[in-house]
């Protein structure tokens, strides 16, 4: 009988885990319990506002291999635009003050020297806890490791981890602010040139992976919700999705690549992440002005970073707890606000839509990353695949493709 692999979850950790089996000629059905695969990596069209917008503006850093990886694989790389160079441009609303951190090229960190090239009102020691950081810890609140204070951590390093921890950066988990330095800035503007997909999110990751993984044999199955896992002995022997059950071979085997709440119910005593944070994106229709920069990072403002496409902009506000009270009317004034103060377009609102996501990610603190399973589990044809495993980063696109990756090398060594 012809070995098969059931990947359960269509979001971008399933879909990793389904292309890198199937370019090794494995079977691979893909069962997604929603009507659309990309999970929080997907785009739809919104009538209310008229666009085809993205779930959430993600972007992709020059060093973010595995990914980068994976977009080349499935033919997509043409569909992501880099920046030709790691620069970040910042607008303070409050001090009234643009200013560009300036990565550079290379990988020696030279723009710590550079006035021009840093941000402004800091000094090259200023820079230091980003090399005391590198030094191995326990695993605790960065605030305990580094000093969360002075302009420094204000304007770059407060920004830059915050995109990446969905979580507040004094109270998460040192290890994770370690790997996230260790992966971009610590490996100079070389790693840290910034992709965004232009077109979307499933124009660039899913569909390609859809067609990718139809092309070699592979299937996807939309509205098929797994209920439950039959096992026997130390193997799962059969898949209930309610309206019918799937036998496995001997040979075949499974991946769980959902959310860690749906995969706790399915697996009851599974130990994963069970505190979350929010993530707000807000999306007017509206072509931005000329010669505006593809992102801005915005402080003291609603929201961290604006994002200028071709027929929208997009803004988005990490760790978004504090405003999952607010309507989403209430969210989108404030929201524009921000985008009249630092672009020239007109004072009335376009059509607009706001996106919420109150479990985006796990919270990236010392006692949720402990929480983190590895691939493995009781079963040993049962393997884990997303974002909230234990990657060794945060929930990020990298982390969730890493997290396919593993599970595909695991199935085909078991």
């Amino acid at each position: 009988m012809a070995r098969t692999v059931h990947i359960i979850g269509g979001g971008l950790a399933g879909l990793a885990a389904a292309v890198g089996l199937a370019a090794r000629g494995i079977a691979t059905v893909v069962h997604e319990a929603t009507e659309q695969a990309g999970g929080r990596c997907r785009s739809y069209d919104d009538a209310a506002s008229g666009m085809r917008i993205d779930n959430g503006t993600h972007i992709l850093l020059s060093g973010n291999t595995a990914a980068l990886g994976f977009l080349a694989r499935i033919g997509a790389a043409a569909l992501v635009t880099g920046a030709r160079k790691a620069r970040f441009p910042f607008i303070d609303l409050v001090a009234k003050q643009r200013w560009t951190l300036d990565l550079g090229g290379g990988r020696l960190p030279l723009w710590v020297f550079d006035r021009h090239r840093r941000a402004p009102h800091t000094r090259p020691r200023d820079y230091l806890a980003l090399a005391r950081l590198m030094w191995p810890t326990a695993d605790q609140p960065l605030d305990q490791v580094i000093s969360c204070r002075g302009p420094a951590y204000e304007q770059v390093m407060r920004p830059l981890l915050l995109a990446a921890l969905n979580t507040d950066p004094s109270v998460a988990s040192s290890d994770l602010t370690r790997a996230v330095v260790r992966e971009s800035i610590a490996r100079g503007g070389a790693a840290c040139r910034p992709y965004l997909a232009p077109n979307g999110l499933s124009a660039a990751f899913v569909e390609p992976a859809i067609a990718y993984l139809k092309g070699h044999g592979g299937a996807l199955r939309c509205g098929h919700q797994l209920r439950r896992c039959a096992v026997a002995a130390q193997a799962v022997t059969a898949l209930d999705f309610g309206d019918g059950s799937v036998a496995l071979g001997p040979d075949d085997a499974v991946v769980l690549a959902v959310p860690p709440y749906a995969a706790r119910s399915i697996i009851p005593h599974l130990q994963a992440p069970d505190e979350f944070r929010a993530i707000v994106n807000a999306h007017f229709r509206i072509v931005p002005p000329p010669g505006v920069e593809p992102m801005l990072g915005v402080l003291n403002g609603t929201a961290e970073w604006i994002f200028f496409f071709e027929d929208r902009i997009s803004a988005t506000i990490s760790g978004a707890d504090r405003f999952m009270a607010h309507t989403k009317d209430e969210l989108a004034k404030m929201i524009w606000r921000d985008v009249q103060r630092v672009a020239n377009v007109p004072p009335e609102m376009p059509p607009w839509q706001i996106v919420r996501e109150r479990r985006a990610t796990f919270a990236a603190t010392p006692k949720q990353n402990a929480k983190r399973p590895g691939v493995r589990t009781p079963w040993c044809n049962l393997a884990l695949a997303g974002d909230w495993t234990d990657t060794g980063l945060p929930a990020t696109i990298e982390s969730a493709v890493r997290s396919g990756i593993r599970a595909a090398d695991f199935v085909m060594q078991s």
